[in-house]
């Protein structure tokens, strides 16, 4: 089975997951892929997770935010497709979160005024790979897009955004729960606890942080009982969105060690959670074309005319800067090649290899996205 291209997958699929190390280039083939994907006729998001103010710029946008920000493709030309843009604001997307899953106001109310939610909060929405598959469980569900492109945000650790639709089941866990509840809601429920076997440890507890802390904690797991078929129900949803025929991870890396350790790390965890890998896109390439007696003739007469009323000797020292330079990146260019190669070995026949060659200059606006995808999606005049 062939691979698909990447224009085939920006027609056919509904998610598309962008992973890698930091600093490879997500956000920009994210965005790459975005625009052509808009430009094919589709309406397309791209959600990312890493506030460059850089991409943001090239989307012709001052900021970014948790609310859908429709991108202006008339630099482009005429096209029957949407682009919009949403960077994720942790904070928002959890108390969007709270307000969908709590069965009332005063559930959702009493919830924020606790303390120990509000002593927590800032952790759990600090937690990028969490809220990007939250925010993701929203804009897949609603509908409103053909396409949907993440950038995931750099990893430490490559295994947290698998992870991440997990955790906040985990945390409002049944059985975590029940350890600080008693059947009744009122708040003599501390006192019921204190009376039972756990007394020792709310004893040593109640010591250390004191009693009103205790009672906070019971009943910040009070209203999250209530919330919690609703987190299992997204945290199963976004398990299945995973794995969906018509949704597909790429890694994107860049030609370095470190890059290409990390892919194929991500390649193995990929395969181990039967998640779908489409391919792998190896960005900021490095090319050299071999040189040819012609071109050498045209350099060398090159040369000699703009070495004129100069010393004899400067042709032949130009030209040899210039072979040696010309080396230097065919030794660069092979190396990185053997880099990629590792990870080609890697990949099934159904998974694909993208390449995107390192461009002069910034990208730095539509028109450099542009240039760039058509390297990705292998349009012939991309120059």
């Amino acid at each position: 089975m062939n691979a698909p291209s990447i224009q085939q997958l920006l027609e056919d699929k509904r998610l598309l997951i962008c992973v890698g190390a930091g600093g490879v280039g997500k956000t920009s083939m994210a965005a790459t892929m975005g625009v052509h994907a808009a430009m094919m006729g589709r309406k397309v998001l791209v959600l990312t997770i890493d506030p460059a103010k850089r991409l943001a710029n090239s989307l012709g946008l001052h900021e970014f935010g948790n609310e859908e920000t429709q991108i202006d493709l008339e630099p482009l030309g005429n096209t029957t497709g949407e682009l919009w843009a949403m960077m994720l604001d942790g904070k928002h997307a959890f108390h969007e979160l709270i307000d969908r899953v709590a069965e009332d106001e005063a559930t959702k109310k009493a919830i924020y005024e606790n303390n120990v939610y509000q002593s927590i909060a800032d952790t759990i929405v600090g937690n990028q790979e969490y809220m990007a598959t939250e925010k993701l469980y929203d804009v897949i569900h609603s509908g409103g897009y053909d396409l949907v492109i993440l950038d995931t945000p750099p990893v430490k650790n490559a295994l947290d955004f698998l992870e991440s639709p997990g955790r906040m089941a985990q945390f409002v866990d049944k059985r975590i729960m029940q350890w600080f509840l008693a059947d009744g809601k009122d708040k003599g429920m501390l006192r019921r606890l204190i009376s039972t076997t756990s007394s020792k440890i709310f004893g040593l507890l109640g010591h250390v942080f004191g009693k009103d802390f205790l009672e906070d904690i019971a009943i910040f797991f009070q209203h999250f009982k209530e919330l919690y078929e609703g987190f299992q129900e997204r945290h199963q949803a976004v398990e299945r969105l995973f794995r969906d025929s018509r949704t597909g991870f790429l890694i994107v890396l860049s030609p370095t060690e470190p890059a290409v350790e990390v892919a194929k790390f991500f390649i193995d965890q990929l395969k181990s959670r039967k998640m779908p890998l489409l391919g792998v896109v190896a960005n900021q390439c490095h090319q050299a074309i071999p040189s040819s007696p012609e071109t050498r003739e045209l350099l060398q007469q090159v040369c000699t005319d703009f070495s004129q009323g100069l010393a004899p000797d400067t042709p032949n020292r130009m030209m040899a800067r210039m072979r040696s330079a010309h080396n230097r990146l065919l030794m660069l260019q092979e190396y990185e090649q053997n880099l990629i190669l590792q990870v080609e070995k890697d990949l099934r026949s159904n998974q694909g290899l993208h390449s995107v060659p390192k461009v002069k200059g910034e990208v730095h606006d539509l028109h450099a996205l542009y240039r760039v995808g058509k390297f990705l999606i292998q349009i012939e005049d991309a120059k």
